[in-house]
């Protein structure tokens, strides 16, 4: 067999198992479960994927999703799960991206013989991640770009749709550059809106932050929310590279492959890849994409960094699934190139949070941003990112936060305002 990409699915379905793992085979490559006139053996090896294991699971009595086609056989329960490893021809896609979510995670959805289907993982040939981008800074590139050689890096969230001007923002990125702060970002729903367009404010807030690192010698990155049509996206990214800026973020699901694509060959500014959306496609367990296959189609549209929201915060999402969700970013892609990614921890996060990450992780390797963690710190600012620094340094010393907090006043502050 010609070289071939390996996707796993979750399924649950009436029928048999096996039957249906072919006709998912089939859609998704030959077009058919059953011979068309001139489909040769030939053709079929060559172009027909293949179901290479089938491990059958629990089943229910009752159906995760409703099927018009089941009921129109009259096909009742119980309903089988089971889980399904597809290999997929290369050829039949190229060096493609959008075919190739298109391939792994398309009609599939909507075949009647399944009340669920979820996309699982996709593990691919070296030779074909080769073909698709790469980030072009990733966690090292990150840490040589902020000169945070080791540790988290410390972050916070900014909201200029509260009514900032580009004056106003800058102001705020000043007070944040002195706090100390690593990384400072745009919320999702502020990319160029009429109070600071982008024209605006990315000079404003990079007079701001030059001016700081003239001072200091700390260079802060900000991620620029560039979220646009892809003409756009590349003049705003060209913007913040004459004004010394170091990256972007873009909202991944509404700006789509094609434009994060262009985006990177356009640009060296790291992409600070926002998954807002992906609660739709992945909080049903029968249902849509988990995050190791999502980060993965991705990393091939070469994004630095990644949204895994944070552990005890304000989602939906388990703690277990933000673990693994990091552990993804960690994982190379293929063994033969570092195309690892720095994941984003955000969402409620603030000093307290620190011992749960860092006890699952081992590792700082990641975007700690907190914006009340920071913002609300009875302190003020500087104090909010201090309590942040301060649990790192605790954990990292194997040092419980209470006992940390007697020779850290910021920490102790933080512990007694948020830990109520």
């Amino acid at each position: 067999m010609n070289a071939v990409l390996n996707a796993t699915y979750l399924i649950e379905t009436p029928l048999d198992p096996a039957a249906v793992a072919d006709i998912m085979a089939g859609e998704q490559s030959c077009g058919t479960f059953a011979r068309v006139q001139g489909e040769t053996d030939a053709l079929r090896a060559r172009a027909r994927a293949v179901v290479q294991s089938i491990e059958v699971l629990e089943s229910v009595t009752q159906p995760s999703l409703s099927s018009a086609f089941l009921q129109r056989h009259d096909h009742d329960g119980p309903f089988h799960r089971a889980r399904v490893r597809i290999a997929y021809p290369v050829d039949n896609i190229g060096a493609n991206l959008p075919t190739l979510a298109a391939t792994v995670a398309g009609n599939l959805y909507d075949l009647g013989e399944v009340t669920g289907l979820r996309l699982e993982q996709i593990e691919l040939p070296s030779e074909y991640r080769a073909r698709f981008e790469y980030p072009a800074l990733g966690i090292k590139g990150t840490r040589r770009a902020t000169g945070v050689a080791q540790g988290a890096l410390v972050g916070t969230i900014i909201k200029p749709n509260v009514g900032l001007s580009a004056h106003e923002t800058a102001e705020l990125v000043a007070r944040l550059c002195s706090a100390g702060v690593d990384f400072i970002k745009d919320d999702e729903v502020c990319a160029d809106p009429a109070h600071a367009p982008l024209a605006q404010r990315v000079p404003a807030v990079m007079t701001a932050v030059r001016a700081h690192r003239d001072r200091t010698g700390k260079n802060v990155m900000v991620a620029f929310n560039i979220s646009d049509e892809t003409d756009a996206m590349l003049r705003h990214a060209d913007l913040v590279e004459r004004e010394e800026g170091s990256c972007v973020m873009a909202s991944l699901n509404w700006c789509g492959f094609s434009a994060i694509q262009t985006l990177r060959r356009h640009t060296r500014l790291a992409i600070h890849g926002h998954r807002n959306g992906f609660g739709a496609m992945s909080r049903h367990p029968m249902l849509g994409i988990g995050f190791q296959a999502y980060q993965t189609l991705w990393r091939l549209a070469g994004v630095d960094h990644m949204h895994v929201h944070g552990l005890q915060g304000k989602f939906a999402q388990h703690d277990s699934e933000v673990i693994s969700s990091a552990r993804d970013c960690y994982t190379p892609l293929t063994e033969d190139k570092d195309d690892t990614v720095m994941p984003a921890f955000s969402s409620g996060q603030w000093a307290g949070t620190v011992p749960a990450t860092w006890a699952a992780l081992g590792c700082d390797d990641l975007l700690f941003m907190a914006g009340g963690g920071v913002l609300a710190h009875p302190g003020g600012a500087r104090a909010g990112v201090a309590s942040i620094r301060q649990a790192w340094t605790a954990v990292r010393a194997g040092q419980k936060l209470a006992d940390a907090a007697r020779e850290a006043p910021e920490l102790a502050q933080a512990l007694r305002f948020f830990g109520k």
